[in-house]
């Protein structure tokens, strides 16, 4: 493979890499962790096991430190020990005689000559190991790990010199302690924890395996974060870029209208006009949505609040209505109700923008009846009521009412034009305006909306 295509690999398949590298480096750490912990443990067990045979060799020394220069005393204290140790096996059968030696030795000119041990019939020989001589010169016990491999056994043999009283040198104290007990037990314990890094290993692994994928959908969100953007941008774009000749169109249009008699256009031909006019404004309606989404979702939409007087904007948004309303056959009013202030720090045409979709919308979905719009005041907020009696919605309905692109979709709402932005721009510029929306409907009796915003705090003035 080249070198070219080696990259592009590793920078196609970066997820995998990056859990190769984990699947190998986090199993590779806890391995070596728990090896140095064994290793650490034996180590320890091993100078714990040789300090407890050099003390009870010690100990030994002081129970015998007026009798070293009897041989039968020193012979029946071996003999006792044996037998206690004996005795303790039968009342547990799982105990193990740690000492499975114990000889004690005379000075013999340049050897060691037996007087006392587990084992009578070696009383009375002669031993000339280095290690006793080491021993008996050094005036210190002294402790060297004999393994046999015949049995996988390992012992600690203590050499050491037994004083009198008067702290001179009478005899030799070899022990041998098996280690058998103790490492079985580490063994078991090194197995068990073993075992349970094999399992976490596993675990990792396969969490690992889990995170690749999860690596890969976050490269995947990425991408359509990306894609998004680009999306975004291309609406933004898109939608300046219709506006003109859209603009340009309607005007043209409208020209055509007012000039009709002027310039002798037929009632046929001027019917035509009128529906390419609603369809201008539609689109140009549709154009500006879209513009104002691309606006919210990039931060761009502007927020030029002051402290504004509501209820008269209100009344003449609603009074923009009357004619639509009237052709429909519905009530449509603005009343005041408790309202002791309306002075709310808001934009003034962003205002205009939510009513003029609140009421509009409550037109268009009142087939025919009433629409009340109320402005009151309480608790130091100021509510925008718009009330209707048309055709209401479900509680499903009401959750996904403020999404993009939502539209109540059923028999009653299929002649009933939208594109599902206008609600979903609503409450943002509300929020933007740190106010809040909500809605309260029922399918068939109508549906209220509530926009409410902070009032402003009136300054007192100075007597």
């Amino acid at each position: 493979m080249k070198v070219s295509n080696i990259n592009i690999f590793l920078k196609d398949n970066k997820q995998f890499i990056y859990s190769i590298v984990l699947m190998i480096v986090i199993p590779s750490v806890i391995i070596f962790n728990t090896w140095l912990f064994s290793q650490s443990l034996k180590n320890t067990v091993d100078q714990s096991l040789r300090d407890k045979a050099v003390g009870v060799s010690q100990s030994i020394n002081i129970s015998l430190a007026n009798s070293l220069s009897s041989p039968e005393e020193l012979q029946k204290y071996v003999d006792n020990w044996k037998k206690f140790s004996a005795n303790q096996e039968l009342i547990d059968e799982k105990y193990e005689d740690d000492v499975i030696a114990l000889d004690i030795l005379y000075r013999d000119n340049d050897s060691f000559k037996l007087i006392a041990s587990f084992d009578k019939d070696k009383i009375g020989q002669s031993y000339d190991s280095m290690a006793y001589v080491i021993a008996w010169n050094s005036n210190w016990p002294s402790a060297q790990k004999i393994i046999d491999h015949s049995n996988n056994n390992y012992y600690w043999m203590v050499v050491s010199p037994m004083k009198d009283s008067l702290g001179d040198k009478q005899a030799l104290l070899v022990m041998t302690i098996s280690a058998n007990a103790i490492d079985t037990a580490l063994s078991i314990a090194l197995t068990n924890s073993y075992l349970v890094l094999i399992f976490s290993v596993i675990a990792i692994i396969l969490l690992l395996l889990a995170n690749s994928r999860l690596f890969e959908h976050a490269l995947l969100y990425q991408k359509i974060k990306e894609i998004d953007q680009m999306k975004d941008e291309f609406i933004s774009m898109a939608s300046h870029e219709l506006r003109t000749p859209v603009t340009v169109i309607r005007g043209y249009i409208l020209m055509l209208i007012e000039d009709s008699k002027r310039l002798a256009i037929t009632s046929e031909a001027l019917e035509y006009l009128n529906t390419i006019k609603i369809s201008t404004e539609r689109l140009g309606s549709l154009i500006e949505d879209l513009l104002n989404v691309s606006r919210i979702e990039q931060g761009r939409m502007k927020n030029d609040s002051h402290p504004i007087d509501v209820y008269p904007i209100v009344e003449g948004v609603t009074n923009q209505f009357l004619i639509q309303a009237k052709e429909k056959n519905i009530s449509l009013t603005c009343t005041k109700e408790n309202l002791e202030s309306s002075i709310v720090n808001i934009d003034k045409d962003r205002l205009e923008q939510v009513l003029v979709n609140i009421i509009g919308n409550a037109i268009k979905y009142t087939p025919s009846g009433n629409v009340d719009v109320k402005v009151r005041s309480k608790n130091n907020s100021l509510f925008i009521l718009v009330k209707d009696s048309g055709i209401g919605m479900t509680a499903k309905e009401r959750e996904h009412l403020f999404e993009k692109f939502y539209r109540i979709k059923n028999s009653k709402t299929n002649d009933i034009i939208g594109t599902g932005l206008g609600l979903w721009i609503t409450k943002q510029i509300v929020e933007l305006m740190n106010g809040s929306i909500s809605v309260d409907s029922m399918e068939g009796a109508g549906s209220l909306f509530t926009i409410e915003f902070p009032l402003v705090k009136e300054e007192k003035k100075e007597r």
